[in-house]
């Protein structure tokens, strides 16, 4: 049957059960309504995360990983943002599918930049970022992708555009990301995003396909230099290393000749000085025996003919080897 309960209209007071059960289950539920909604403000907060705890809407405490407490709705509430996680926006281009295989959608108008020397370009990048300040980064900027990728594209085209084609195209590539890099960080450091930037890497650089075939035929005409400086630097690599050996081998045998000529010269000094002591010792002994010695090198060199002095010395004269003298 239905619980019945006298009401006084009179006295108006909280009706009176007549089952005293009744109240009591009454009593207990409304404890453990209350217990059930304090319960509700423990929350955790993983490795990854820190906890943002919000009272009537503002920032109340920060809170680190573990098990946290805060008032139950609607007094307060928590957020929980991955502090370590690495995020990303893409400049450029968007990502349809990861695949495999992977495919990609170009952004012309925010991709397409002009360079230093005026030169137009496809430059796509990607920027890696994480959390820095959670209370920051939540509160400080509205739309945080938005805004990211304007700075991000502002950046790279203030980057691009202080560098000349070569540069975007080839060996300054690690220059440009991290001058967009520095840019993109002052910037957000302005704003107090709480945002701190891990990277930025340039994905692909291309000249637009209006100019790719002039652009390929630079560069084939880059390589072809590039081949013919290399054999250049061959050949001179190979010829000047020749050439020090062989100046180093003439130098050496010049050395040597000089040290011979220096020792012979020496001892043509020695001797004449020897020679010209004993002459002025005795000095017609010396010339008899210079004379003596001339001879002896002289005579064996020579025809001889020993003439009888009552003999006829014209037949025995060279007179036909003498013809030429007497003219």
């Amino acid at each position: 049957m239905p619980q019945t309960y006298n009401f006084d209209p009179e006295n108006p007071k909280m009706p009176e059960f007549k089952n005293p059960l009744d109240a009591r289950i009454l009593k207990i539920l409304g404890v453990v309504i209350v217990i059930i909604w304090l319960i509700s403000g423990i929350y955790k907060v993983d490795e990854s995360e820190q906890g943002v705890v919000l009272r009537f809407g503002k920032l109340s405490e920060i809170t680190t990983p573990g098990i946290n407490y805060h008032l139950p709705f609607p007094f307060e509430s928590v957020i929980t943002p991955k502090v370590t996680e690495i995020k990303r926006i893409e400049v450029g281009f968007r990502t349809i599918s990861q695949g495999p295989p992977s495919r990609f959608r170009s952004v012309p108008s925010e991709a397409r930049m002009l360079t230093g020397d005026e030169n137009i370009i496809n430059a796509e990048v990607i920027v890696q970022y994480k959390i820095s300040d959670p209370s920051q980064y939540l509160f400080n900027v509205y739309d945080v992708t938005e805004t990211l990728s304007d700075v991000a594209e502002s950046a790279l085209r203030q980057v691009i555009g202080s560098h000349v084609i070569d540069e975007a195209l080839t060996s300054g590539k690690f220059v440009i990301q991290e001058e967009t890099k520095a840019i993109i960080q002052e910037i957000l450091d302005s704003y107090e995003a709480g945002i701190f930037i891990e990277a930025v890497q340039l994905q692909d650089v291309n000249p637009p396909d209006e100019v790719i075939n002039a652009f390929k035929d630079v560069a084939s005409a880059r390589e072809e230099k590039q081949r013919l400086i290399n054999e250049a630097q061959g050949y001179r690599n190979d010829i000047i290393p020749k050439a020090r050996g062989k100046a180093e081998q003439e130098v050496v045998q010049a050395e040597g000749y000089k040290a011979e000529r220096i020792a012979k010269a020496e001892g043509e000094a020695a001797k004449f000085i020897s020679i010209y002591s004993q002459y002025v010792k005795s000095k017609d002994v010396t010339k008899k025996r210079l004379y003596l010695e001339t001879m002896e090198k002289i005579l064996p060199k020579m025809n001889k003919n020993i003439i009888d002095p009552d003999a006829n010395v014209l037949n025995i004269l060279p007179l036909k080897d003498m013809k030429g003298l007497t003219k």
